[in-house]
């Protein structure tokens, strides 16, 4: 008989796994200007790293679009697991979603109530989210940072399950989501 982790199940589509690496890259990069951008107050101007991570945010939002969208409209094969890891594993995909579109939107929020304009790629604008001087819209900023803490925790927690599917129970749950990942459940079948 075979256990679940001696499985090997389809890797994710190319799509889904360009947009969960895209991701990484756009969530430590903001994390990095984040850390070492300056503290924002009341006549900050949105220049140089702060506005880094304006764009950054701005280009997140839209992967994460584009992300929500493809995860809605193309369900991944489940991995076998048993039922307390699958809930954990569903749990906590359902809050790094959830965390990937709030944190950008209360930043933009922020940035909107300040009176910053978010510009997708410095070109494409996007519309205020909030009046300029909204009190709930600066309150939102500090949100968005205590959320980021969150979020940071939430991807810590998906890593370290990436580690133990790896190396504990030494399973394929990882390489599924690999750049060089084998042949996808969609590969050779048309949608």
């Amino acid at each position: 008989m075979t256990r679940f982790y001696e499985m090997r199940q389809p890797a994710y589509d190319t799509v889904a796994r360009m947009l969960h690496w895209l991701t990484v890259l756009l969530v430590a990069l903001q994390f990095v200007i984040g850390w070492t951008m300056p503290d924002v107050h009341k006549d900050t101007q949105p220049v140089n790293l702060i506005a880094w991570h304006l764009g950054v945010g701005a280009t997140l939002v839209a992967v994460m679009v584009i992300r929500v969208i493809w995860r809605l409209t193309h369900q991944p094969t489940p991995d076998e697991l048993p039922p307390l890891l699958g809930n954990v594993s569903h749990i906590t995909h359902v809050l790094l979603y959830a965390a990937l579109v709030i944190v950008p939107l209360l930043g933009w929020i922020n940035a909107s109530s300040r009176g910053w304009t978010v510009r997708l790629l410095g070109v494409v604008p996007y519309p205020a989210l909030s009046e300029p001087g909204s009190a709930l819209g600066h309150e939102m900023g500090d949100v968005h940072g205590i959320l980021a803490w969150v979020l940071f925790a939430l991807i810590g927690l998906h890593v370290v399950a990436a580690l133990f599917h790896r190396f504990v129970l030494k399973d394929h749950v990882l390489q599924r989501m690999l750049p060089q990942a084998g042949p996808s459940r969609d590969q050779g079948r048309e949608r």
